[in-house]
């Protein structure tokens, strides 16, 4: 059975039983705790914890997910993915166990004829938590499992929760038993090889407080309602259903082996588990990057962007490792958008942008791997200048945590070059770079947002927004909050008695509102609240509208006089300047896009914007720099654009209908079934957004772009003034070029010529000033060289340098008296003071000093102490800067008493 097939007929089989499709949801969500989606119920958290009620009692999905902790476990085992589906059904306080295991038991063991999976029911098992008598229980009377296959074990297998405080239960797994030929029997508690997991059932109930682990926390008390949480994973299904041994195996990732065997010189399966597991990798890596990617994601240094890049330069690596020379990542891209597109079309309709992502990457880690591949030689060749076989740990990590080298591309290397490698070394040193991380994970993770005190607001319905229409509207009060509480009034004075107290920052819910809440890239509007009821004379000024669960618009103000009671009439206000320029900024964003478009090709597609009053930011998703006429171009169409005093039109439409007709989205952004359309002079801009705009073209005023710039690899930034800021802007240049001109005694049109005349001979007066300052340090050096003093076998050079010096001074000059103390052991410190209150220092050690067992990475210690600093390096050179220039002659004198015990 394939995989697409599998899918159909889990979502067919709730479907059915009433449950209602809801689509997988982005691999990014707004989540504090996640990168990336990792189960199938994240999309549906704000139901389980009370914070929304959902529209449907009952629902089920297919969740795309990404789980990347184990990233260097993929291929090695079979069980290990960083992509992978979760198909599941949930229940939110509709039925609990009995229906769970009904629902699931039907779909696993009915006949593939009536729609099931056709699982011999002889071959499952179940395990429940210890003390769930009940589940138990249902298990004998719902699916007929005899005792002995059901398992009860603790609360690090069969108790689920989030991690945080929330929600959790305990759960009954369901495993298939794949035969004696896949290990010993005595089911999942003996061997989860043979005995594989296919479904877990959560019996979400009870409420968990803080811990540490997986069984270390407190249950709190009952949920008010209980939830049914249920996953199933597609690719073991697959494995199970197709007969084969992994999910490597299954229809959807063996064409990608397939293509990667088609170029390289070893196949897959021929003996070596070595290059099987780079075949894994490649496969994994490659479906996940493309999903990611088709979420919005592109390569980067931190977060989503850092692991992306990541999963690419291991493919590469790895296909490199299998004697493939060639570019290979469009071939990769393709074999995954044709055999997922069926389940996942966004990877067909947005292929252009996927492809030329990866394959922007692939060439640049290329050029990567080249530099990579000279330090690798450098460290080489040090390696066998001090007579030693075995390059250390520290440079093993350095490749891979600067250049990406994974450990195994350094051992061939190394291999080639006849060394061997200190994999302990290397390995304690990702160990603690791990310990870190996790610790710096687990102190950012926290429990999600307790909203629970807007719930009965967000359930009557969403905010009534006015802005498009009018900029002052009549409202009822519905809510006020403060830090997060309800409260039924809020004054500007404190008073006695039971009244809220004084406060100058409040939140206020109105049923309807003409004040914008930041969304889309825009940022919020600013205006007033004021009483017209029971509280006449109130005054509030909004400084921030934000929403909750999308729908309700909460107002940030401070209460400036009298005092707001709940039910109150109201008037709420937006400030009319501030709109008027909030409109021109978000309106110029749409019409830089669109020329962006134009200039070039429709691969220049949006990654993020912010616009406020009279200024916008786009970000888009582009390889390299733009030409100077590019940029020209893209302001001279954008202004175009606004002369031609192009109409500004909305409508609301179905979202397919509004993608057909070319109207851009934003990638990894959730639409509803209708959204909002902005079209501005036809076809020269189709947008979906919520946002306000202005009415023509022209009301845009001037656009004057700022600047370009990279925000990260594959994104670009742009960003311009609009309307009365760019003319400002324009009249400081016009300014500017005056003074100049000025100055210089030149026209204006001759202020560039004579600039670059001057900027040259400054250069050619630096270039002289740098000859005399390598003058002098030639000087330094030699003076220093002869002023070595010998303690014990040593020669030292141990001094301070003249101020001003920096490090790269320092090292230079200890590369010159370190060749030029000859064959003796020597050791080499300088140390200076530098600007702003330094203090660098380097030391040097040459072959004979580290026979001896004096490191620079040792010896740089006893200099860093003395002047509060910090350094490191290799053994023969190392280096640092430190903040106490007082300290200086003791750091020296710390390093001479050093070397003396040597």
């Amino acid at each position: 059975m394939q995989t697409h097939e599998i899918r159909k007929r889990f979502l067919d089989h709730f479907v059915n039983a009433g449950h209602t499709e809801v689509p997988s949801a982005s691999v990014i969500l707004d989540d504090p705790n996640l990168l990336f989606v990792n189960a199938g119920m994240v999309q549906f958290v704000p139901f389980f914890l009370g914070q929304r009620t959902p529209p449907y009692a009952t629902a089920t999905s297919v969740q795309k997910c990404i789980r990347t902790p184990d990233i260097d476990e993929v291929g090695i085992t079979t069980r290990h993915n960083t992509f992978f589906q979760m198909a599941g059904n949930f229940s939110f306080g509709d039925y609990f166990k009995r229906r769970a295991i009904e629902l699931a038991w039907t779909l696993l063991t009915n006949p593939v004829s009536e729609g099931g999976y056709g699982f011999d029911p002889e071959r499952l098992w179940a395990t429940v938590f210890y003390d769930d008598d009940e589940a138990v229980g249902l298990w004998q009377e719902v699916a007929g499992l005899p005792s002995e296959r059901i398992q009860r074990r603790g609360m690090a297998d069969n108790y689920w929760s989030m991690g945080i405080p929330g929600p959790c239960g305990p759960c009954s797994e369901i495993y298939y038993d794949r035969g004696p030929e896949y290990g010993i029997e005595g089911g999942p508690e003996a061997n989860e090889d043979r005995y594989i997991e296919i479904w877990n059932l959560v019996f979400m109930q009870n409420e968990r407080g803080e811990g540490t682990s997986k069984d270390d926390f407190e249950i709190l008390g009952p949920l008010p309602r209980k939830n049914i949480d249920t996953g199933m994973g597609v690719e073991r299904i697959a494995c199970l259903l197709q007969n084969v041994d992994n999910v490597y195996e299954t229809d959807l990732v063996r064409p990608v082996i397939d293509t990667v065997a088609a170029v390289a010189p070893r196949g897959y399966g021929q003996g070596s588990h070595t290059d099987d597991v780079r075949y894994r990798i490649i496969a994994d890596h490659s479906r996940t990057a493309a999903i990611i990617i088709g979420d919005g994601v592109t390569p980067g240094n931190e977060g989503r962007g850092y692991v992306l890049r990541r999963l690419l330069r291991r493919i590469i690596r790895a296909a490199k490792l299998l004697g493939v020379d060639q570019p290979i990542m469009s071939e990769l891209m393709t074999t995954v958008r044709d055999a997922m597109g069926p389940s996942y079309p966004e990877l067909v309709t947005d292929f252009d942008r996927i492809h030329r992502i990866a394959v922007a990457e692939e060439t640049a880690f290329n050029r990567t791997l080249v530099a990579g591949s000279r330090l690798f030689d450098e460290a080489a060749q040090s390696t066998k200048t001090a007579g030693k076989s075995v390059l250390s740990g520290t440079d093993a990590f350095t490749l891979h945590d600067t250049y990406g080298f994974p450990i195994d591309l350094t051992l061939e290397m190394a291999a080639e070059a006849g060394l061997s490698v200190d994999e302990l070394g290397f390995r304690e040193l990702m160990a603690e770079q791990r310990r870190r991380a996790k610790a710096d994970a687990a102190a950012r993770k926290h429990a999600h947002a307790d909203l629970s005190a807007y719930r009965e607001l967000v359930d009557s319905g969403p905010t009534e927004f006015t802005g498009f229409n009018e900029l002052s509207s009549e409202a009822k009060i519905l809510g006020i909050f403060v830090d997060g509480k309800r409260v039924p009034v809020v004054s500007h004075h404190a008073r006695s008695g039971n009244e809220a107290p004084a406060l100058d920052r409040v939140e206020i819910v109105l049923d309807r509102t003409p004040l914008y809440a930041e969304s889309g890239g825009q940022i919020a509007d600013i205006g007033t609240i004021s009483g017209t009821g029971t509280g006449g004379g109130a005054k509030a000024a909004v400084t921030d509208v934000q929403k909750i669960a999308k729908t309700l618009f909460v107002h940030r103000v401070n209460v400036e006089s009298g005092e707001f009671v709940e039910g109150d009439t109201v008037t709420a206000a937006v400030d009319a300047k501030w709109r008027h320029g909030a409109t021109q900024g978000h309106s110029g964003t749409h019409m830089v896009h669109a020329a962006l478009r134009q200039v070039l090709g429709p691969n220049a597609v949006q990654a993020g914007s912010l616009n406020r009053p009279g200024y916008l930011r786009f970000d888009f998703n582009w390889q390299g720099a733009l030409s100077e006429q590019q940029r020209s171009d893209i302001e001279l169409i954008t202004n175009e654009a606004v002369e031609a005093d192009y109409a500004v039109n909305t409508f609301h439409t179905q979202l397919e209908k509004a993608k057909s007709m070319g109207a851009m989205a934003l990638f990894g952004e959730a639409y509803p079934e209708e959204v909002r359309v902005v079209e501005i002079g036809g076809p020269f801009s189709l947008e979906l957004c919520g946002g306000t705009h202005v009415h023509n073209s022209a009301q845009i005023g001037p656009v004057t772009l700022l600047g370009e710039s990279s925000v990260g690899s594959g994104v670009r930034r742009v960003e311009a003034y609009v309307g009365l800021d760019s003319f400002k802007h324009l009249a400081k240049e016009r300014a500017l070029l005056a003074g100049l001109a000025s100055s210089l005694k030149v026209p204006s049109e001759e202020v560039p010529g004579r600039v670059a005349t001057l900027v040259e001979r400054l250069k050619v007066a630096e270039r002289e000033v740098e000859k005399m300052r390598l003058a002098t340090a030639r000087a330094a050096a030699a003076n220093a060289a002869a002023g070595a003093e010998t303690v014990g076998r040593v020669r030292l050079v141990a001094q301070r340098m003249s101020a001003g010096m920096t490090a790269n001074d320092l090292r230079s000059l200890v590369g010159d008296i370190r060749a030029g103390l000859g064959s003796e052991p020597a050791v080499i410190a300088l140390i200076a003071e530098g600007d702003n209150g330094s203090v660098p220092y380097v030391v040097g050690t040459n072959t004979q000093a580290q026979d001896l067992g004096l490191r620079a990475n040792d010896l740089v210690k006893a200099l860093a102490s003395a002047v509060d600093g910090r350094g490191g390096g290799k053994a023969d050179l190392a280096q640092g800067s430190g903040k106490n220039p007082g300290g200086i002659e003791t750091a020296l004198a710390a390093l001479r008493a050093e070397v003396a015990r040597s």
